[in-house]
């Protein structure tokens, strides 16, 4: 992928270079700067979903995005919002553009498809609305189904808690110059304004759409989050923050705050709403009442597919209550994590072989973990049955290559995933790599020795800082850098490889490098 320009990561101003190569079409739609209307790009821009001919380009007009309202500061009316697509950054030739409508009801959201590109081909974007330029993006389609293409470097990443630090984490991942970013979830975090914190949400526990929106759109007024967003394509999943912590399709963790019934249906609806109108997602994604449709699969030529997976909307009540414990309901048969639906899903998928790579983006811990106080319910722990008809499905239809990557639980982990966890003898069948938080959980104290790893052999690799992967797929192998900072306390810190792994192909399990 070509590196990217200053021009790209400095949001604002020096995005307005080439306003005259907007076609006359284009130009007959945009209102004139004036006084009256402010600069509506604060919240910058965002491609995602890419394949081998399109990808979908985001942004959402919101001059003073911090409104209670959760409309931004935009009047009640639609917007006419101008796009480009080109292989320069100057743009001085166009390969796509055209006019899509901002409307008020979705909170000034856009949601364009771009089509018709090349496979396995890097371009830059920008929007023009009320006689601005947005910042501009650099994002890329993958290659041709049955060309493997070149090497992809991907860095994915998760739990973004707003009060709990600065998204340096972000910044870092965008000088990667990946050619794709995954967010496994808590994307934003729902609860209130917590006192002695350096830096406060907006407001109480989000419930209404109009707090849900305000909440994405103080996430995203942060500069580093906008640098990642604009540096390369996304491929995202929610966890559970992004509605209720914990919530477990329609049951809640607990009354609080206290909702009805119907308020409960409510806010879920309005949190899903909120998610399809921040996210760079397909129409296919768009939700539709209490539900969205969120597990899906993406090709990346022959190199890859990404089997993106939903956690939180289908899954059987936590076991037990919920928590850290012993829990026998924990083995029981009928209780699934994604849901039967999407359970079968999955492995039809799996065993298409549609890819070298079979990557499994989810959000909770995968490999058993088993403490002195018992597994995590929360986690594929609390769904044993569930884990063990997903491990042996792959096995059954000779998947070779299956990694798993999770974010959830603000450290970073590397596990080999193994036939039968109560040997830890048997063979292993696949990988899973867990990436740290951006900010949840703080600074962290650094450190190395892997918790329970006596009970737990096949955990090889455990941290305590913030950060992301980075991970290079190539047809041979794929390498998984873990890279941390040291403080989310302080904004700007360095990020360094705390350790590598390599997964070859054709043969499960992590070798360190």
């Amino acid at each position: 992928m070509s590196p990217i320009s200053r021009r790209t990561l400095v949001l604002g101003g020096l995005a307005v270079a080439g306003a005259g190569a907007l076609p006359a079409a284009a130009q007959s739609s945009v209102i004139t700067a004036t006084a009256a209307v402010p600069y509506p790009f604060q919240l910058g821009i965002a491609s995602g979903e890419p394949d081998a001919n399109s990808v979908v380009l985001w942004t959402r007009l919101a001059p003073t995005p911090l409104n209670a309202d959760g409309q931004g500061g935009m009047a009640n009316a639609d917007v006419a919002v101008d796009w480009q697509v080109s292989t320069t950054d100057t743009f001085s030739t166009l390969v796509a553009s055209g006019t899509v409508t901002a409307k008020y009801a979705a909170s000034h959201s856009v949601h364009v498809v771009a089509g018709g590109l090349s496979p396995d081909s890097d371009y830059f974007y920008r929007f023009r609305a009320q006689g601005h330029l947005s910042p501009v993006g650099r994002t890329r389609t993958t290659p041709a189904v049955g060309a493997a293409g070149r090497d992809l470097l991907m860095a994915f990443t998760s739990c973004s808690h707003y009060e709990e630090g600065y998204f340096t984490v972000y910044r870092r991942m965008a000088e990667e110059n990946p050619g794709v970013i995954l967010h496994l979830g808590d994307y934003i975090y729902e609860y209130g304004a917590t006192t002695g914190r350096t830096r406060l949400h907006l407001g109480n526990e989000i419930v209404s759409l109009a707090d849900y929106r305000r909440r994405y759109s103080q996430y995203k007024t942060a500069p580093d989050l906008q640098a990642a967003h604009a540096v390369a394509p996304w491929i995202v999943v929610p966890d559970d923050h992004e509605v209720e912590n914990n919530y477990a399709g329609t049951i809640r963790e607990n009354n609080t705050p206290a909702l009805t019934a119907a308020q409960w249906t409510a806010r879920r609806s309005a949190a899903y709403q909120a998610y399809y109108e921040n996210m760079p997602l397909r129409p296919a994604q768009v939700n539709s009442g209490n539900s969205i449709q969120l597990y899906r699969r993406l090709r990346w030529g022959s190199l890859a597919t990404f089997h993106m997976l939903d956690t939180r909307q289908y899954r059987s009540d936590q076991a037990c209550g919920d928590g850290w414990k012993q829990c026998s309901d924990a083995d029981l048969a009928n209780r699934s994590l994604p849901g039967n639906a999407q359970e079968s899903w999955l492995l039809d998928g799996l065993g298409q072989h549609l890819g070298t790579w079979d990557i499994i983006g989810q959000q909770v811990f995968f490999a058993r973990r088993f403490s002195a106080t018992g597994a995590s319910m929360d986690s594929w722990d609390g769904y044993r049955a569930s884990r063990a008809r997903i491990q042996q499905g792959w096995v059954d239809r000779s998947v070779r290559n299956p990694v798993v990557l999770t974010g959830d639980v603000h450290r970073a982990w590397a596990s080999d995933l193994k036939a039968d966890y109560n040997n830890a003898n048997s063979a292993t069948i696949g990988t899973e790599l867990v990436t740290s938080s951006v900010t949840s959980s703080g600074d962290g104290d650094g450190a190395t020795t892997v918790p329970d790893v006596g009970t737990n052999p096949w955990l090889q690799f455990y941290n305590n800082r913030r950060g992301y992967v980075r991970a290079t797929l190539s047809p041979t192998e794929l390498r998984a850098d873990f890279r941390n900072v040291a403080k989310v306390s302080e904004h700007g810190a360095a990020a360094a490889t705390v350790k590598s792994f390599v997964v070859q192909e054709g043969h499960p399990g992590l070798q360190a490098v």
